[in-house]
Formats: structure tokens, C-alpha cells, sequence
């Protein structure tokens, strides 16, 4: 590990004296994972402990993981389209489980026509297709309560 990902790796955690945990989900049908696996290597570089759900899951399961797993984030990486509808779902079981005072992002490829629809469903983060990948870590660093 190199020391500026030593370094982010204990300020990461200095907060809660433990590393800051993200749960990061492929929601429904999208099968493109390939930008989550890369977004989840970089937060683990940042020295985040990353659950990452593999593809298609529901919003049942990513409730249910989020919960189980105790995590500080709750992350869906979306390249297929559906984020909307799945995360109208979701909200309402993140909140009946508890859990509206995670820090809850969304990424992949989200029209910017989305971002306040996005926003008024809990959704904090919005980091369309091209986010760069120290700007998510440093949103995360910043807001995880």
C-alpha cells in the first residue's frame, strides 16, 4: 500500500475509529460491472472496507445486505437506465429498516434531468459516467457522519 493510500486509510477510519464501510450494489438487470469493479478498487485503495454485491440485485437484497453489513455508505452503480424506478423502491426500505442516516450515493450513467429526482429520493452523491474517482472518496470522507 502506498503511503498516500496508508495515509487516506486511517483518516478514512479516524472518525469513527474504525474504516468507513460502502456497501456497493448492481441494481436490477444492468449486467455492466466492470465501472463498479473499478470505483470499488479505488474506494479499497482509499482505504474503505467495500462490500461489493456482485450484479443484479434487488432492493429487497441491497436493503437487507446494507443492514446486515452495518455500512456507513450505501452505493448503486447504474449503467442500465432503471435507476429511477429501483430507487423508489429502495428509499422507502432503507428508511423503514433504519438506515436514513447512511450516506446514500448513486453513480453510473445518470442524466443530469434525474439528479434532482435522485436528490429528493435520499440520494446525497450523484457521480454521473466520467466522475473521477478521488472526487466520490473525498464526498465520502466529507459527508459519512
Amino acid at each position: 500500500m502506498s503511503a498516500t493510500a496508508t495515509g487516506a486509510a486511517s483518516q478514512a477510519g479516524a472518525a469513527q475509529g474504525r474504516r468507513i464501510r460502502v456497501l456497493l450494489a448492481k441494481p436490477g438487470l444492468d449486467g455492466h460491472d466492470q465501472g463498479a469493479k473499478v470505483v470499488a478498487r479505488a474506494m479499497m485503495d482509499a482505504g474503505f472496507e467495500v462490500i461489493y454485491t456482485g450484479l443484479r440485485q434487488t432492493p429487497e437484497a441491497v436493503a437487507r445486505m446494507s443492514l446486515e453489513e452495518d455500512v456507513d455508505v450505501i452505493a448503486l452503480s447504474s449503467m442500465a437506465g432503471s435507476h429511477l424506478p429501483f430507487c423508489r423502491k429502495l428509499g422507502p426500505l432503507l428508511e423503514a429498516d433504519g438506515l436514513s442516516d447512511k450516506l446514500w450515493l448513486i453513480g453510473g450513467n445518470l442524466p443530469a434531468q434525474d439528479h434532482d429526482a435522485l436528490r429528493a429520493l435520499g440520494f446525497r452523491g450523484i457521480f454521473p459516467t466520467g466522475s473521477k474517482l478521488d472526487a466520490i472518496c473525498d464526498y465520502i470522507r466529507e459527508n459519512v457522519k
